[in-house]
Formats: structure tokens, C-alpha cells, sequence
């Protein structure tokens, strides 16, 4: 157990219960824990197997190579529309939580085999068009060119998606400008 882990979770004001039993779950299956990204994160080895996230309406035990993992009864969610890898589990409540136990600890322990074989994701490369305001925008602004094209493939994707996300060109080219200084930084959107 880790004491960071301990801390969160006594901070915890919704989900607690949740969280906590999320959590004897992945050390029962021989998990090491951790805190990453400010949540109880589970590991094997050196691999990222999975962490717990709390939600509004659900918590949810989120697998980073969830695509792996066979689920034929349909447990596992994409986190959202643009997500390939990472599959939750989501839950509604405690009961929720252990009237589904078995599946959880299957999917652990599958992850565990994954991160054993050394599994890993095929993501297929599909580069994603610049819309035409961040071309503009590379004429415009020294260096931006070179430090869009230095960021990771995973932050470049991050802006474009939200760069062609508005319809409208002039909102296109305001979130550009907004986002100008930082990717001249070499951060990305949740740097």
C-alpha cells in the first residue's frame, strides 16, 4: 500500500467506498500501487496496467491497454470518441462494484499476462490533415512549424483535435492563437 494513495483516498469526498475497494481488488491480484496523475494507479513491472477514476456519475477502473483485452460480455467502454487503447470498467455503486468483481479481476489478471508477454497496442498510423488556419498560422508565427512538429505524436494529435473541433474558421483560428505560446513551449494542452 502506498502511503500517497492513502492520502487521496482520506481526501476523498465522493466514491470513497468505491475507490477503496477498487483498490484491495488491485493489490489482491498483485498489483503495485502508486500515484500518477493525482489517482491511485496500478502497475505490473515497469507497465502502467490501470487506474481508478472518479466521476460524477460513476467511478471507473480505467485499463491503458484496455483494446487488448478480451470482453465478450461487454464491460469495458471506451473513455471517448477518439480513444484506441485505453478501455474502464465503469461502476455505479458499491453493489455495482461487487456484482461485477469476477469480471474485474478476469480483466486484471489478463492485463497482468499482457504486461508478462510484453503486448503491445497496434495503433494504426493515421496522420491527421492541418486544418488550414495552423498552416496559415506556421507563415504567421517564427518557429511554430518546427515546435508543432517537435511535440509528441500524442500532444500533436490532442491539438488537432481540438483545433478542427470548431466548425467555424474564426473560432478555429482563436483556439490556434490561444495555444500559440504553449506549444512555442513544447507543452501540450494538459501540460
Amino acid at each position: 500500500m502506498n502511503a500517497k494513495v492513502d492520502a487521496y483516498l482520506e481526501r476523498a469526498r465522493s466514491w470513497r467506498p468505491e475507490m477503496e475497494k477498487l483498490r484491495s481488488i488491485a493489490l489482491d491480484c498483485g498489483l503495485d500501487e502508486t500515484l500518477k496523475w493525482g489517482k491511485p494507479c496500478y502497475t505490473w513491472g515497469k507497465g502502467n496496467v490501470g487506474i481508478i477514476q472518479p466521476f460524477k456519475n460513476q467511478v471507473a477502473f480505467l485499463f491503458f491497454k484496455g483494446a487488448l483485452l478480451e470482453d465478450p460480455d461487454g464491460h469495458l467502454h471506451r473513455p471517448g470518441e477518439n480513444s484506441h487503447v485505453g478501455r474502464r470498467m465503469e461502476f455505479t455503486g458499491l453493489t455495482d462494484l461487487e456484482d461485477r468483481e469476477p469480471a474485474l479481476r478476469g480483466f486484471i489478471a489478463q492485463a497482468i499476462g499482457n504486461e508478462q508477454q510484453g503486448r503491445k497496442v497496434e495503433v494504426p498510423d493515421r496522420p491527421q490533415a492541418l486544418p488550414d488556419e495552423l498552416e496559415a498560422a506556421f507563415g504567421e508565427v517564427d518557429g511554430l512549424m518546427a515546435a508543432f512538429e517537435g511535440l509528441t505524436p500524442g500532444r500533436q494529435r490532442a491539438y488537432l483535435l481540438h483545433f478542427t473541433g470548431a466548425k467555424q474558421a474564426k473560432t478555429r483560428r482563436a483556439r490556434i492563437d490561444k495555444w500559440t505560446p504553449a506549444i512555442l513551449q513544447g507543452k501540450g494542452m494538459r501540460d
